[in-house]
């Protein structure tokens, strides 16, 4: 099963402990992962001095990466909404690995994303998208190019589905969307096997409910 790749701070440090020099994108590639692990870890915003002592640099090295604390800020919410990697990881999930593996996989990078989502915006206190991001055309375009992926990933096993496949990709993402969140859910985030089996089998034991003799 194809899963999110783990945030990583890793580094390699001098014999002082520091991070060893880098390039200036590279430090603030850097130092973007680090801050989004940390507010993912933390549920807050961390200061730029946790910032530099998670990515193993002193404080000023921040600000000669990043003007100002907010522009390092802005930086994360760009990485956070950026959909790109999201669509690179729905492309490589195996198609032929069968119907419900298939579904579990989606899932699982559905849920990767909405979770990251989730703890960063709330992080931030925010209600949705940055103003930068609500562009309908663009927003449009980002939702029907990730449709289309997950379609052409359905698509090969229709016959198997009584639903059409559309319909079976939009309760996919609403169940993983509310199965993720943990003010909907209580805390407890559903995991994708359990959605998936819920669209696949349901929760009856009655089987009629999903063998209905021909012509009713």
């Amino acid at each position: 099963m194809l899963s999110s790749p783990p945030v990583s701070t890793a580094r390699k440090q001098t014999a002082t402990g520091r991070a060893a020099p880098l390039p200036l994108p590279e430090r603030r590639e850097a130092l973007i992962v680090t801050a989004i692990a940390l507010i993912r870890e933390r549920h807050m915003l961390p200061t730029t001095r946790e910032i530099a002592q998670a990515a193993g640099v002193a404080e000023g090295t921040i600000f000669r990466a990043f003007a100002t604390k907010d522009e390092l800020f802005d930086a994360v919410l760009d990485r956070t909404f950026e959909a790109g990697p999201f669509f690179d990881r729905l492309a490589k999930i195996d198609g032929a690995a069968g119907l419900e593996q298939v579904m579990i996989d989606i899932v699982s990078q559905l849920q990767a994303r909405f979770v990251q989502l989730f703890e960063v915006m709330g992080a931030f206190s925010l209600m949705g998208p940055p103003e930068r991001f609500r562009d309908p055309k663009a927003q449009r375009e980002q939702e029907e190019h990730g449709a289309a992926l997950i379609h052409g990933l359905l698509e090969p096993y229709a016959g198997e589905l009584r639903l059409p496949v559309n319909r079976v990709a939009q309760l996919m993402r609403l169940l993983t969307f509310s199965g993720s969140h943990q003010r909907i859910n209580d805390g407890e985030i559903l995991a994708p096997e359990e959605i998936v089996h819920t669209i696949l089998f349901g929760v009856t034991t009655d089987v009629r409910i999903h063998h209905e003799p021909e012509g009713n």
